[in-house]
Formats: structure tokens, C-alpha cells, sequence
């Protein structure tokens, strides 16, 4: 049989900066089981996603990520709709996808076996116009956060997500959302609004619990007006998942969903995605992964 060839795309920096390391020993476990691989990285984003299209582009059996969340979404914006699979490494910060697929997240040699095995499954994606995301729409408080610590040069790592997140307690009030849930329009006053194709982000939150990734169906849920200490309460049960027994926690699925509030600035696969109002669609097995 022909030798597989994949690419191997990376973001030194991620996790911290250990994405170099966990490269390299995923990448002496690949050329070891007798795959060819191009070993890639990008000066920034830009040029990441270039290389992620020539790859593509090229026919590679698949391209395979080391790095988090972030890189994830990157290459999804190359993949998406075509027969190429995506491989990952774990190395970021938040790795919600490798979780979605019991992807080991802290062994790159065993992440890297389960590119050699070739498995794949075919799962959904969300997408938005021409972009697409694998995990969850953040459009409130947890978006607000996001932007907010995105302003901050100091503290780095997740610190600097926590004290965002005590900034914005401070002031935050409920936003008006306007929704189109399918046929279904609905306006009322909300602390968030998630889309979810999958179940969690962040790291584990999982706030779009029980949503599916191969069920053709988008997983919407809404945290309605709460005290802060209610908020801050809560907070601890979305890792869990158990916050879905809040009497202000609503929860619906659809095939498209449009998402208006005054001043939001979304996020998805924890990157910066767009200004509401945002439709998202259920883009059915779009993706395939090897897993």
C-alpha cells in the first residue's frame, strides 16, 4: 500500500508555550509507524490557514493539528465539506474538541497513535456564512469576558480569564436578545445565549450539556436574568453540567438560529468570531475526524 502522507500543522505557542515539545514527540511517533509527514507552522494565523488550505488542496491524507481549541477551528476553516480528515494533538490550553473525542490530552505518543489507526467518525459543524465552529457560540457575559481579557496585557494564562470575569460581575446587567429559533421568534432579557454544536467550551463548561455532534440539530440555551451571587453560584455546576436544573436556564435545538443583542461581540472555539446578530446553521456531517 502507498505510504499515508498527512500534514502536521502546529502552534508553538499553545498551552503555554509547550506546543513545540508536544510537536515533536507526536511527530517521531507518526514518521516511526511509517507515515510521511510535513511538519508545519505558520508565522500567525494568516498564513497557518494558508498552509492549511495548500494542504488540502494538495490531497494529503489528512491534516493533523498540535495545539488547542484555537488551531482546531483554524483548520476546520479548511476542512469543512471535504474528504480530508482532521487529526489532533492535544497541546492548548481549553482542548474541548480532543475531549469531544476521548483524544488524550495529555500524551502526544497516544494522541498520535490514534492518527496511525486511520479510525474516523463524521460529526456536524456549526457555521455562520463561510465560517464554521466545532463547539459553542458564546453571545453574553461569557462573551463580554472573553473581549475583556482580550483588552488585559497582565495577568497571563487563565488568571487573567478570572479576573476579567470579577470586572465584568461587577458590572454586568441582562442584555435583550432577540431570537429566531427556526420559525420561532422570541425576545426577552438574558445574561447569555449559547449555541452549541457540542457540549462544552472553556475548558470543560459545559454548557450546552446533551447536545450531540451527529445529530443534524443545533443545541441553543439561555441563561435568563440572576443575581450575580446566583451567577457566581452557578458557575461551578456547568462543569458538571447539573446547571440545567436552574429554574432560569432554557434550553432548545434547531436547525438555524439567528442571535441579536446590542454590543455583543461572539465567540466560538474560544476565537473572536463576529458582532451579533449572527444566524448560525447546522452544517450535517460536515467534518470527518480521526478518532
Amino acid at each position: 500500500m502507498p505510504t499515508r502522507e498527512i500534514a502536521l500543522l502546529t502552534n508553538p505557542a499553545a498551552g503555554k508555550g509547550k506546543g513545540g515539545s508536544v510537536r515533536d514527540h507526536a511527530l517521531a511517533r507518526l514518521r516511526e509507524a511509517g507515515l510521511s509527514v510535513r511538519s508545519l507552522q505558520g508565522r500567525d494565523a494568516d498564513e497557518a490557514l494558508d498552509l492549511a488550505h495548500q494542504c488540502v488542496a494538495d490531497g494529503v491524507d489528512a491534516l493533523v493539528v498540535c495545539g488547542g481549541d484555537g488551531m482546531v477551528h483554524l483548520a476546520v476553516q479548511a476542512l469543512a465539506t471535504t474528504s480530508t480528515p482532521l487529526g489532533i494533538i492535544p497541546s492548548g490550553t481549553g482542548n474541548d474538541v480532543a475531549r469531544y473525542f476521548d483524544i488524550p490530552r495529555k500524551d502526544p505518543v497516544a494522541a498520535a497513535d490514534l492518527v496511525v489507526a486511520n479510525n474516523t467518525r463524521t460529526v456536524d459543524l456549526a457555521r455562520s456564512g463561510s465560517r464554521y465552529f466545532v463547539t459553542v457560540l458564546a453571545a453574553g457575559f461569557d462573551a463580554v469576558v472573553n473581549e475583556r481579557a482580550n483588552r488585559m496585557t497582565w495577568p497571563k494564562g487563565q488568571m487573567r480569564y478570572n479576573l476579567a470575569t470579577l470586572a465584568e460581575l461587577r458590572v454586568f446587567e441582562p442584555l435583550p436578545y432577540t431570537l429566531q429559533i427556526d420559525d420561532r421568534q422570541i425576545e426577552l432579557d438574558a445574561m447569555l445565549v449559547a449555541v452549541g454544536n457540542g457540549p462544552s467550551f472553556g475548558g470543560g463548561l459545559r454548557i450546552t450539556e446533551g447536545a450531540l455532534l451527529d445529530d443534524g440539530m443545533l443545541d441553543v440555551v439561555i441563561i435568563k436574568p440572576m443575581s450575580k451571587a446566583g451567577l457566581i453560584r452557578t458557575y461551578p455546576k456547568l462543569f458538571k453540567g447539573t446547571h440545567v436544573n436552574h429554574p432560569q436556564y432554557e434550553h432548545h435545538l434547531a436547525r438555524s438560529v439567528t442571535v441579536a443583542a446590542p454590543g455583543i461581540v461572539s465567540y466560538a472555539d474560544g476565537e473572536r468570531f463576529g458582532p451579533l446578530p449572527l444566524t448560525v446553521e447546522c452544517a450535517a456531517r460536515a467534518l470527518t475526524v480521526l478518532a
